[in-house]
């Protein structure tokens, strides 16, 4: 039987961050409430040159390096902080990578749900077409108001996927279950640059959508929970994925084992909540903290969108996966980034946002390769160093 799946994955995030601690001692809250309360230790923070299409071109050229790139004929971009209404940021991104111009490019939405959904509809199409190859790019920036309760939940990055036929890192298993639901927990209308959000709710909702999706992979044919060897989650913070363990194991009632959503969730309270990213930030952190070989075992991926939908799927790691993994690469964005202060953190929150078309240049602050350098008559430019 033909194997899809993900060929390579890489993630990026910025090279500045503000710690909690930080944050906590600003507001006069015990350090406590996020390092143990919500499970996170920084919040990654873009600099004003840097946006969705530069996470995100960071992330998908180290995916497409040494690649055939014209065997690449979708881009498949998910984003929930999308900067325009109607033009697609996958065409930045496609731009500013040279890729074919024999390539369609469409962006998806839905909160932090629609990764999955690209990595999905990128599997069918190669399935169709097993010449071919998608690039799924999941890029977001978690911005809520300042001294808002969720405020602690921000954070960005990106996560770029090369999908092909007979993958080397993980194959997609055919199984998936589902759940939707019209609901109101986070949502954020034109009108508004931050979302607003029912926290609370959100949680119970994300919980009982787990149920149903998992109640339905059951019934089309999924694995049983105690094949899965590991899972992951989506973490808006991690204390959010060791609920969703927890219940997930009552359901089957079986013990509830944290080693065994622990490996996916370190790189995940260094970023903060990316999104439509963070279940593939926690699959990468996943796969590179284990502590054992996870070469031909299936893993559990659970991916929650506000609104809601949700799905649970597995995948199987390929032999050799370990060779495809970017793991010095990874830790050391990680390792070599900038702790804000409270008030440089506070500056970088005011992203310029120039609605009268005047021009804006950017200030060069970004480490990578790809810059927003200024918008001017309501375009944006970008470069590549």
């Amino acid at each position: 039987m033909t194997q899809v799946g993900i060929d390579k994955i890489s993630f990026y995030v910025p090279e500045h961050y503000v710690a909690l601690s930080t944050l906590a001692e600003a507001q006069g809250i015990d350090p406590d409430k996020f390092s143990r309360g919500i499970g996170q230790n920084k919040i990654a923070m873009p600099t004003h040159d840097e946006d969705v299409v530069t996470l995100a071109a960071e992330a998908a050229a180290k995916v497409i390096a040494d690649e055939d790139v014209d065997a690449i004929d979708t881009i498949l971009f998910a984003t929930e902080t999308g900067i325009d209404q109607s033009k697609a940021a996958g065409v930045y991104v496609h731009e500013l990578l040279k890729l074919s111009r024999r390539c369609r490019v469409v962006e998806l939405k839905h909160a932090c749900y629609s990764g999955t959904a690209a990595l999905q509809l990128a599997c069918g199409h190669v399935t169709r077409k097993p010449d071919r190859k998608v690039l799924v790019i999941a890029s977001d920036i978690s911005r809520y108001d300042l001294d808002s309760p969720a405020e602690a939940t921000q954070g960005c990055g990106a996560v770029a996927m090369l999908v092909s036929i007979d993958p080397k890192l993980l194959a997609i298993e055919p199984a998936s279950g589902c759940h939707s639901e019209d609901i109101m927990d986070f949502w954020r209308p034109n009108y508004r640059k931050t979302p607003l959000v029912d926290g609370k709710f959100s949680t119970i909702k994300y919980l009982g959508a787990l149920s149903g999706a998992w109640e339905d992979y059951q019934e089309n044919g999924g694995r049983g929970f105690n094949e899965l060897a590991q899972f992951c989650y989506h973490l808006p913070f991690t204390r959010m994925g060791a609920k969703a363990h927890r219940q997930l194991s009552s359901i089957n009632k079986a013990q509830n084992d944290p080693s065994v959503i622990e490996p996916g969730m370190i790189y995940n309270r260094e970023v903060g909540n990316c999104y439509a990213a963070s279940l593939y930030v926690s699959l990468i952190s996943m796969l590179e903290n284990a502590d054992h070989d996870l070469t031909g075992l299936p893993v559990g991926l659970f991916s929650y969108g506000s609104g809601a939908v949700a799905e649970f799927f597995a995948a199987t790691v390929q032999n050799r996966y370990r060779e495809r993994l970017m793991k010095v690469h990874h830790q050391g964005l990680l390792k070599n980034r900038t702790a804000l202060t409270f008030d440089q953190y506070r500056d970088m929150w005011n992203v310029p946002d120039p609605q009268d078309g005047v021009a804006c240049i950017m200030p060069n602050a970004a480490r990578g390769r790809y810059r927003l350098t200024r918008i001017d008559e309501h375009k944006r430019h970008y470069e590549a160093a």
